[in-house]
């Protein structure tokens, strides 16, 4: 694809939950995500990248080069044949040719935004399109201060199946988990280089990133999540592909911290969000929120 991106990016987002569940732990009975030790609740990159890949779906529905290859509609083994059978390569063989194999991964990176930007494990199947590393890679999310999972009892009449019915009693009981407030912030980093060596990441899918980024909740709302907002969208560019200064310091630069420690926050207005517009040489600071 055309107009590959020539400029390294670092980016801060802060997204907040108010009475919801924004990423649930299958090995705690569901619960919110928290870090056992120090109690700071966590969103992994799965679930970020996952939004992500819905609002892009929303966003491009059909459109050429757009499609998704990480979701249930059909399995990845299939979606890599496909690529060998539009390349007219034989299918359905073992010991393919890595000419094969690379012809069928740049089919799949031109034609899966996701692969584009994140990478993907294609070396499955008798189809395989290899490993692609993604230009985009996004850490865990860390909720600024710890956070307290809470489980309420719920009640609902319908009942699910005829025995249970035949028991008697208006109401059965359930279970709903939620934090009454998180704000929590992720970082990520965009390579130039892998852009332009892999997968060829360009200029306009970087901004289809940013738009997903702050749209990712937009139309991902459901009770269980509660009110999820994205709140700012720090962003670092750097003058060249190989960067002009380590993530880490960019990201210091970016600080939040509670307005009354006493009490417990409950809204994105309990934290002073400060920036340090000093940036080093060859970097340029974009607020997008």
């Amino acid at each position: 694809m055309d107009n590959v991106i020539t400029n390294r990016y670092e980016f801060v987002m802060l997204f907040d939950v108010e009475n919801g569940n924004p990423n649930g732990d299958p090995d705690a009975g569901n619960m919110p995500r928290t870090d056992p030790e120090t109690g700071y609740g966590i969103v992994t990159d799965v679930c970020l990248k996952r939004k992500i890949r819905n609002f892009v779906e929303l966003n491009k529905e059909g459109e050429a080069g757009y499609n998704i290859l990480i979701k249930g509609d059909r399995s990845l083994n299939s979606k890599f044949t496909e690529a060998y059978q539009a390349l007219d390569l034989e299918t359905k063989q073992k010991g393919k040719s890595p000419q094969d194999v690379k012809a069928a991964q740049k089919y799949i990176c031109d034609n899966y935004f996701d692969v584009r930007t994140f990478g993907a494990v294609m070396s499955t199947g008798d189809d395989p399109c290899g490993i692609v590393r993604g230009p985009v890679q996004i850490n865990f999310a860390r909720s600024i201060d710890p956070v307290l999972p809470n489980e309420i009892t719920i009640t609902r009449q319908a009942k699910t199946t005829d025995d249970r019915q035949s028991q008697g009693g208006n109401t059965e009981m359930g279970k709903k988990s939620f934090i009454p407030y998180g704000l929590y912030r992720a970082e990520g980093y965009v390579s130039a280089c892998l852009a332009q060596k892999v997968t060829g990441f360009n200029e306009d899918d970087l901004e289809l990133l940013w738009t997903a980024i702050i749209n990712m909740f937009e139309n991902d709302h459901s009770a269980a999540r509660g009110k999820m907002c994205m709140r700012k969208l720090f962003i670092f560019k750097h003058s060249n592909a190989l960067g002009n200064a380590p993530s880490h310091i960019l990201f210091d630069k970016i600080k939040v911290t509670g307005n009354d420690p006493s009490k417990p926050p409950r809204s994105f207005e309990d934290y002073t969000v400060s920036v340090d517009d000093t940036m080093p040489h060859g970097v340029e600071l974009i607020t997008r929120i």
